[in-house]
């Protein structure tokens, strides 16, 4: 894991040799005077890109193997906080280990219907979204799911799921 520091940005990259012999990156990029953080994971057709923009309190998560972009309302309450994510992430090794708490797990129902306007979610949530089918998530509890979920696992601090 290789950890960056300048002014009010921090980058943290991750490879991941899986147990299957494949192989995946993992970056986030953190600017606290904007108030984002950029995920990138690559791991072929499983690859997803995500923007957390704490300032406007949305989470948009594009898809590749879906073609797709997904915007949920971001909950504060649950989120790390945009100071404390550098830090969490630094612990994750500890977690690995099965030592310390478990990462936050979140589950989102996806709309069937087309967001039409992405510009009232933000200009960071337009950029990511911008050009391909985008459908807003809402935050899902206890509920049960028989269709598929997409899982983004941010370096082990968080799980998002978003189910059909």
């Amino acid at each position: 894991m290789l950890v960056f520091f300048k002014k009010n940005k921090q980058n943290v990259n991750e490879n991941n040799q899986g147990n299957d012999g494949g192989n995946s990156h993992q970056t986030v990029s953190i600017n606290n005077d904007k108030h984002m953080a950029n995920i990138d994971s690559n791991d072929g057709w499983n690859s997803w890109s995500s923007v957390w923009d704490y300032g406007n309190s949305y989470i948009a998560t594009r898809i590749l193997s879906k073609k797709a972009c997904i915007i949920a309302k971001m909950n504060k309450n649950v989120m790390p906080d945009i100071v404390e994510l550098p830090q969490l992430i630094k612990e994750k090794k500890v977690r690995r280990r099965g030592k310390g708490p478990p990462p936050v797990e979140l589950q989102f129902a996806v709309s069937k219907t087309r967001v039409s306007d992405l510009a009232q979610y933000g200009k960071s949530v337009e950029s990511m979204c911008r050009g391909i089918p985008t459908y807003v998530a809402r935050e899902a509890h206890g509920d049960n799911y028989s269709g598929q979920c997409f899982k983004t696992n941010i370096m082990h601090t968080m799980t998002l799921n978003y189910c059909s």
